[in-house]
């Protein structure tokens, strides 16, 4: 499986988790969309410094961009691959469902 279809799936799963199982709809809120507008501007800074200096590289073969998906070059932002972008929202948005899922149990039980 390619990085692009992991990083899709990521975000999927945990769009639906936020949603759907843990009901939280962080999504929904302008107060999310804030906070992780913050978090993409450090991430972005993060993985160009990252990948323009070349301290971390990927296969071509496995991002969105390779000749076999689509032929106009990889596709990045500041340096690092579109993918990125979506797994670091994967990861955050789980990280916070979570959070936000914990926080709202334990205010039941006490």
């Amino acid at each position: 499986m390619t990085y692009t279809a992991l990083a899709v799936l990521g975000v999927l799963v945990t769009v639906a988790l936020d949603r759907w199982v843990a009901r939280t709809r962080l999504t929904s809120t302008r107060d999310w969309w804030s906070a992780y507008a913050i978090i993409v501007f450090f991430q972005l800074l993060t993985n160009g410094w990252l990948t323009g200096r070349r301290i971390v590289q990927y296969d071509p073969a496995t991002i969105l961009g390779n000749d076999r998906v689509v032929l106009l070059g990889e596709w990045r932002l500041l340096y690092a691959p579109v993918e990125d972008l979506l797994f670091g929202f994967g990861l955050v948005l789980l990280a916070c469902t979570a959070w936000s899922w914990l926080g709202r149990r334990r205010e039941r039980t006490t």
